[in-house]
């Protein structure tokens, strides 16, 4: 059962006007900015992001994830949506969802006059990697360490009784 105090506690009303200052970030030298709604409001599982990104930017490199599943509502202005190879334009009301695990790779333009704001839901995932088509890396988030797919060691495998070419 929770007590009335545990719920107050629980209860961390926000307002997007008013977001906490460690809870904006500026990026892309100005060029854009994401308030982290969910957690300021104390998410544990999912994120909740407003990214806020203005005319000829884009929100960031083009990249799929393993894991995270993301959702995007467009919440004003219009854009383009570059999705695996494709582009599609988007504007106020517009929503698209983007499953994990499945290659789909993405970022927003605004190629408008005005900011582009978009609502930005996804899963928090352990071990969760993105992979970069256009720059051919791959990306171990939790560790925050990039590789080049060209640097790869196709010669290698797991077998443990293979004598080692070190």
């Amino acid at each position: 059962m929770i007590w009335e105090s545990e719920l107050f506690q629980l209860a961390n009303i926000l307002n997007l006007n008013h977001v906490p200052e460690q809870f904006v970030e500026d990026y892309l030298g100005g060029k854009a900015t994401t308030l982290f709604l969910g957690a300021a409001a104390g998410s544990e599982k999912f994120y909740v992001n407003v990214d806020k990104i203005s005319p000829g930017s884009k929100s960031a490199k083009y990249h799929a994830h393993s894991k995270q599943e993301e959702f995007f509502l467009i919440l004003s202005g219009n854009g383009t949506l570059r999705m695996n190879g494709q582009e599609y334009p988007v504007k106020k009301g517009d929503f698209v969802a983007k499953p994990a695990g499945r290659d789909i790779a993405h970022p927003f333009i605004n190629t408008g006059t005005e900011v582009l704001e978009i609502l930005d839901v996804g899963t928090k995932e352990d071990g969760d990697i993105a992979y970069y088509p256009d720059e051919e890396v791959i990306l171990l988030r939790d560790q925050r360490k990039a590789f080049k797919l060209a640097d790869a060691m196709p010669d290698w495998d797991s077998e443990p009784n293979k004598e080692d070419s070190r």
